[in-house]
């Protein structure tokens, strides 16, 4: 049984057993409207119960009975006329109440002892190029008999300058084949209610090229949860984390965040003080030691499983990579940020143009050209001068073919496939650098 609705079966049955000691002393006083008004609430209560235990496959039929009875006495207390209840304690009132209150010790009993909690367990990612920051805590959940796990993708929307949205995205069918998906559309969070949820997208709607569908903000979410858990979609390299990504509304209404080391655990409190003293909100967004966990990045995880022997290479890409003798060229991986765009402007674009006409013409190298994920919808909305230049040069790459171009969701597969890093700093880097090879991020200025 959910756990949640378990709970709420118990929470019910301490009320009744409360309510009869109110009914008893309202029977005495000679007040019956009030008294019948308060057997119908626990006539409704009791059913709730019972049709709750009942959908439960292992409900039993004796406690169903021990719930009939109880109405029935329930019943039999609202026959009481007004005249009888000076003489209701001589009258056998108290034992109709204990009784009541058997059948409910019974019940209670059989819950706390034969009915078992499983949690639901919802993830929504957005992008299907971040599943990997959540995918090892979905196979976790997945292989935990207790827990029923959803992988609910969430639509995106792109945003104009003004702030406005424009198109919608939707990537439930980019996620990996093994990865079990449910329609947003088919996944009511406030009828669930699930237990536990994962996030991985922090920013609601202060983000400024794209933003997830309203219903599933962080703030939204935690109105339907016990445990909102947001997991960063990046790694941060060698530990440095600015402050504006650890005061975000994931983390402010998240009740738990998990990062990647204990250092950087220490700057997100540190931080997360920081805000909570400026805008007097001490204490009322969690306790920031509680809050954050330093348990490792799922993306790490990833890292360490995908490889050179098990990934599967488009034929596009094998036709490129391996020679005809069977040797392979060296592949270097060519990553382009959206926070260079952000501060590079068009340099940006001269620096790519200087990086292919190094590349195009090597026999031994090939480059595998890797752009942020969003990196079409930042030049539309950031910088929309820039956006036609960047779409051109982009045509012209995959027109000319002698690279590899990758907009894929699969991350992994171009780290695993590649021998170098070449690029912008950030999230790629760290986990680059987690495999040992070579890293060299790109000078901006020098073309």
């Amino acid at each position: 049984m959910r756990r949640f609705k378990r709970i709420r079966i118990l929470d019910n049955i301490a009320y009744l057993m409360k309510a009869h000691k109110i009914i008893f002393y309202v029977m005495l006083q000679g007040n019956e409207e009030t008294m019948q008004n308060l057997l119908m609430e626990c006539q409704q209560k009791a059913i709730w119960i019972g049709n709750t235990i009942e959908e439960d496959a292992q409900s039993d039929k004796i406690i169903i009975k021990k719930l009939e009875d109880y109405c029935e006495t329930l019943f039999e207390l609202s026959t009481w006329k007004s005249k009888h209840l000076p003489e209701a304690k001589k009258n056998g009132a108290e034992v109709l109440f204990q009784r009541l209150l058997g059948y409910l010790e019974d019940v209670n009993d059989y819950v706390v002892n034969h009915i078992s909690e499983t949690l639901e367990i919802a993830f929504f990612p957005y992008k299907a190029s971040m599943w990997d920051s959540l995918e090892s805590v979905w196979l976790a959940a997945k292989e935990d008999a207790d827990s029923d796990a959803y992988v609910v993708p969430i639509p995106y929307f792109d945003k104009n300058q003004d702030g406005t949205v424009s198109e919608m995205h939707y990537e439930g069918d980019e996620f990996p084949s093994d990865v079990p998906i449910v329609p947003w559309e088919e996944y009511d969070v406030k009828l669930r209610r699930p237990d536990v949820i994962y996030i991985h997208n922090p920013y609601d709607d202060v983000n400024k090229v794209t933003t997830v569908h309203l219903d599933f903000y962080a703030r939204e979410l935690k109105k339907y949860t016990d445990m909102l858990v947001y997991i960063p979609y990046f790694v941060c390299f060698k530990d440095m984390m600015s402050e504006q990504m650890c005061v975000l509304p994931g983390t402010m209404f998240a009740d738990r965040v998990f990062v990647q080391s204990e250092r950087v655990r220490e700057i997100y409190i540190r931080k997360f003080h920081k805000f909570e003293m400026k805008y007097h909100l001490e204490g009322k967004l969690g306790i920031a030691e509680e809050k954050f966990i330093a348990i490792g990045s799922p993306k790490y995880d990833k890292v360490m499983q995908t490889t050179k022997q098990n990934v599967e290479m488009p034929e596009e890409w094998k036709n490129k990579i391996i020679r005809t003798d069977g040797s392979r060229r060296k592949v270097l991986l060519y990553n382009t940020s959206i926070y260079r765009l952000l501060e590079e402007k068009d340099r940006v674009l001269k620096k790519m143009q200087a990086v292919f006409e190094v590349l195009k013409n090597r026999e031994d190298t090939i480059l595998l050209w890797r752009p942020h994920p969003l990196s079409e919808a930042a030049y539309d909305a950031m910088r929309p001068e820039l956006a036609q230049k960047y779409h051109e040069l982009v045509a012209k790459y995959q027109k000319e073919k002698w690279g590899i171009y990758d907009n894929t969701p699969d991350l992994h597969r171009a780290i695993a496939v590649s021998d170098a890093y070449y690029g912008d700093g950030g999230s790629l880097v760290e986990l680059y650098r987690f495999t040992g090879k070579p890293v060299l991020i790109q000078n901006i200025n020098r073309v």
